[in-house]
């Protein structure tokens, strides 16, 4: 179950989901869901800086698996372990 957040600034909005993210997680976050004029796909967005999102998905399971900067910036990587088997 991977989670990928970004935010430009560091202080947010923190984009936390897109439109097949997990409704319940992004309840959770207190996401709204938003399509920007003229793309075709949607985005999930908060208020709070990175680092309260982080903290919230590190209460609820989800691990950083990695983080990067792109130009102004900011990608973390989440993973949460699921306890399904094949």
């Amino acid at each position: 179950n991977p989670q990928v957040i970004h935010s430009t600034p560091e202080t947010g909005p923190t984009m936390v989901g897109d439109e097949y993210s997990d409704p319940s997680i992004m309840n959770y976050l207190g996401a709204r869901k938003t399509t920007m004029l003229g793309n075709n796909f949607s985005e999930y967005h908060v208020d709070e800086p990175p680092r309260l999102v982080l903290d919230k998905l590190d209460k609820i399971g989800f691990r950083v698996v990695s983080m990067t900067g792109v130009g102004q910036t900011l990608v973390w990587c989440l993973y949460k372990e699921t306890s399904n088997t094949l």
